[in-house]
């Protein structure tokens, strides 16, 4: 029950910080092009090498990599994982694995989205 608060205060703060910084950037430009979410998922994957980096190291328990990895950066976007167990993945000489995993993400997830949005439209 510790973990999963630690990891809920995380995404809270994650959230929000989200929420805060795409509203911050889409004040600053006109682009149709989804600028805010690009910058996000790039700090976001940024970040979660850091904090995984540290972790590896020894240098961080697993409460402040959870906090920090699942709950900030979860809360903040999940493409940081998506990004990291992909890197995972291929660390780990499974790229095949890899590559079918960012393949089936990207179709499917563009999939669901518009056969869900399709759904919802009709009915």
């Amino acid at each position: 029950m510790k973990l999963i608060l630690i990891i809920g205060t995380g995404s809270f703060i994650g959230g929000a910080f989200r929420y805060l910084l795409s509203l911050l950037i889409q004040a600053k430009t006109t682009s149709l092009f989804p600028l805010s979410t690009l910058i996000v998922n790039i700090i976001g994957c940024f970040f979660i090498g850091v904090v995984i980096g540290i972790f590896d190291k020894g240098q961080m328990s697993h409460e402040w990599k959870m906090f920090l990895a699942t709950g900030i950066l979860g809360g903040f976007t999940t493409f940081s994982a998506f990004s990291n167990e992909t890197l995972v993945l291929f660390r780990e000489g499974y790229a095949g694995y890899a590559a079918l995993y960012v393949l089936a993400s990207v179709i499917l997830g563009l999939l669901a989205t518009g056969i869900a949005y399709l759904l919802v439209k009709q009915f």
